[in-house]
């Protein structure tokens, strides 16, 4: 199960009518953008959020593989395309992604985003929406879209009446809510699994060997992954929860030599509060070197 969103802006009303979501195939250079290109991922059962002028207006389910076709009602002139069939859930209160973006930022990938850093919408058509910024905008939409109406209905006296598609909507929101936080779990702990035996099951830093004060730290976080480097044992260390949340945090990195770097952002003073010292250093593996240079250039402040 994966999850995108797709930027529709005019074309919205007629793709809707259609249950269709459809792009070009080459543009003007006779390349393929890779917004465009993305569409020949998408899978039956995966989850779409429909994007128009600046608000998240429907959910839709993704019903076939792509294919290539011309729109059917004819509107580019036969031209073929990449088409995939969908049906659409438009939603009662649509989701305005600059009124909630401070929340929806830090789920952003660097690479391929749908949204700038103002939350205007990047141009392109689909783009990759990873588990943990799919779970953030159901988690909003269903607060406009259920929990406040089910508040409004009870202050009101309304009743239960609901209608047809909001009814459809609720289970929508919430099969996809759970399966992006299933394969969130599955996912983190089949990381763990592979990754702590390469730190002989304790703190990389620190020693600390209590399972539960274990964490399996990405060095290139979920978001920005593929599905390959998120399983990928090498990407990341074992660390416990103090050390872990510096990493995650970027106060600390490593270099290719597995030498610690404390951020400027630590006064040098306080550096035994956090059980840290320049001199330190990991036993890295050389698939680690990679993934402690991402990391060192795009989280390390």
């Amino acid at each position: 199960m994966n999850y995108y969103i797709v930027m529709q802006g005019h074309s919205y009303e007629e793709e809707k009518a259609l249950g269709i979501i459809w792009s070009q195939q080459k543009d003007r250079g006779n390349n393929v953008p890779h917004s465009w290109k993305r569409m020949l991922e998408v899978s039956p059962g995966d989850r779409v959020f429909h994007y128009v002028h600046g608000d998240i207006v429907a959910i839709s389910t993704a019903k076939s593989v792509c294919q290539t076709a011309a729109k059917p009602d004819g509107s580019n002139n036969g031209e073929e395309g990449y088409l995939i069939e969908t049906e659409y859930h438009e939603l009662e209160k649509h989701l305005n992604i600059k009124s909630y973006f401070n929340e929806i930022e830090p789920m952003l990938p660097l690479k391929y985003s749908a949204f700038q850093k103002d939350g205007n919408g990047n141009q392109g058509y689909l783009y990759p929406c990873n588990e943990l910024l799919a779970i953030k905008l159901l988690e909003l939409i269903a607060d406009l879209n259920i929990y406040e109406e089910d508040q409004e209905q009870l202050e009101f006296a309304i009743g239960p009446v609901i209608s047809k598609e909001h009814k459809n909507l609720i289970p929508v929101i919430v099969e996809a809510e759970a399966e992006a936080k299933v394969k969130l779990r599955k996912d983190g702990q089949k990381h763990k699994e592979t990754l702590a035996p390469l730190w002989n099951n304790q703190c990389a830093l620190c020693g600390i060997d209590l399972p539960a004060m274990l964490c399996a730290s990405y060095s290139k976080p979920w978001k920005d992954s593929t599905n390959e480097e998120r399983l990928d044992p090498y990407n990341g260390l074992l660390l416990c929860h103090n050390h872990d949340a510096l990493y995650v945090k970027g106060y600390i990195a490593f270099d290719g030599t597995g030498r610690i770097h404390i951020s400027e952002r630590i006064n040098e003073a306080d550096y035994g509060k956090y059980s840290i010292h320049p001199k330190m250093r990991v036993e890295r593996k050389e698939e680690n070197k990679k993934y402690f240079k991402w990391h060192k250039k795009n989280i390390f402040v």
